[in-house]
C-alpha cells in the first residue's frame, strides 16, 4: 500500500509522527493545537500532506527544544525553530502564539494561545474550525506567496456546507473575504423537468399514473435532498428549472453546472437550451 493510501487511512508516517509528538508534548504537559494540513484533514478537507504543524507559545517551543532535541528529534538545519521526527523522517513545525499569519506584518488577527482554540479528537488538539479559519484568511489576503491558503477556504466552504451567516463568527478583518469565498463556492447545479416528457411513453391511463406518480416521488426526494425551484422564472409552459449548489446531490440526480445549461449569445435573452433533462425514472 502506498504512502497516499495508507495517510487516508490515517496510518501514514505523517499521522505516526502527529500521536508521537503531541503525546510527547502531553506528557511534558505542554499546551499545543495541530494546524496546518492535518487540521484540514480533522475537519472534512482530506489531503496528503508530508509535515506536522503545530501552534505553540514561544517560551514553550524553547521548551520542546530543550526537552526533544536529541531524543528521536532534530532540528531540520541550526537554529531552525522546526524539528525532524528522526525515526520517521517527518518534519514538525511550528508556529508561535502571537505572530502573524501570511505577511507576519501586525494585523488584527495573530496566533493565539493554543489551549483558547483547541477540541480534542482522538487524544490529540486540533485547532477548532472558527480559528483555523480565520487565520487562513488573513494569511491568504497579506501574502500572494499563501493563496493556497484561501483555497483551502474555499474547500471548507463547500465540504462542510458553511452558510454565510459564519461569517459572523471570525473576526471582522476577514469577514468580507470569508462571504467573497462563499458566494464563489455556491456553485449551482440544475437541470430542467420537461413536463411534456413525463407521459410521453405512455400507451395507456395506468402507463401515465405509473409515470406520474413516479414523478412526484421523485420529486418529492430531490425536494427533501435540497433542490428547489428557481425562484425568479423557473417555470415556463412546459419546463420547470430544479437547483441544488450541493455538489454531491447534484451528482445524485444529474444535474449539472448552470453554465452547461444556458445560451449566453447576445439576443438570447438567456432562456435554457434543449439539453439532459429530469424525466420520470424507469421502473426498477
Amino acid at each position: 500500500m502506498s504512502e497516499g493510501s495508507r495517510h487516508f487511512e490515517e496510518n501514514s508516517a505523517v499521522f505516526q509522527a502527529l500521536h508521537k509528538v503531541t503525546s510527547r508534548l502531553k506528557s511534558l504537559e505542554i499546551p499545543y493545537t495541530v494546524v496546518g494540513g492535518m487540521a484540514l484533514f480533522r475537519h472534512g478537507v482530506r489531503r496528503f500532506t508530508e509535515d506536522v504543524d503545530l501552534l505553540v507559545s514561544k517560551s514553550d517551543l524553547k521548551l520542546i527544544h530543550e526537552k526533544l532535541g536529541g531524543l528521536g528529534y532534530l532540528p531540520p538545519f541550526p537554529n531552525s525553530k522546526h524539528l525532524r521526527d528522526t525515526e520517521l523522517g517527518v518534519k514538525i513545525e511550528f508556529l508561535t502564539t502571537g505572530d502573524f499569519p501570511g505577511d507576519g506584518k501586525p494585523k488584527p488577527v495573530a496566533f493565539p494561545e493554543p489551549q483558547s482554540v483547541s477540541l480534542e479528537a482522538d487524544g490529540v488538539n486540533y485547532i477548532n474550525l472558527e480559528k483555523l479559519i480565520e487565520l487562513k484568511l488573513a494569511s491568504g489576503m497579506t501574502n500572494p506567496g499563501r493563496l493556497k491558503d484561501l483555497s483551502d477556504v474555499l474547500e471548507l466552504i463547500r465540504t462542510l456546507d458553511l452558510s454565510i451567516d459564519f461569517a459572523d463568527r471570525l473576526n471582522p478583518y476577514v469577514r468580507s473575504k470569508f462571504e467573497e469565498l462563499w458566494q464563489e463556492g455556491r456553485t449551482r447545479y440544475v437541470t430542467i423537468w420537461r413536463n411534456k416528457w413525463l407521459t410521453a411513453e405512455a400507451k395507456s391511463i395506468d402507463d401515465m399514473n405509473r409515470l406520474l406518480r413516479s414523478a412526484a416521488e421523485q420529486l418529492e426526494q430531490m425536494q427533501k435532498d435540497g433542490v428547489v425551484l428557481e425562484d425568479n422564472g423557473g417555470a415556463g409552459d412546459d419546463y420547470a428549472l430544479l437547483v441544488t449548489t450541493d455538489p454531491k446531490v447534484a451528482e445524485k440526480y444529474g444535474l449539472v453546472e448552470e453554465s452547461e445549461y444556458w445560451d449566453r449569445d447576445e439576443g438570447d435573452d438567456d432562456q435554457p437550451l434543449d439539453g439532459p433533462a429530469t424525466e420520470a425514472p424507469p421502473d426498477s
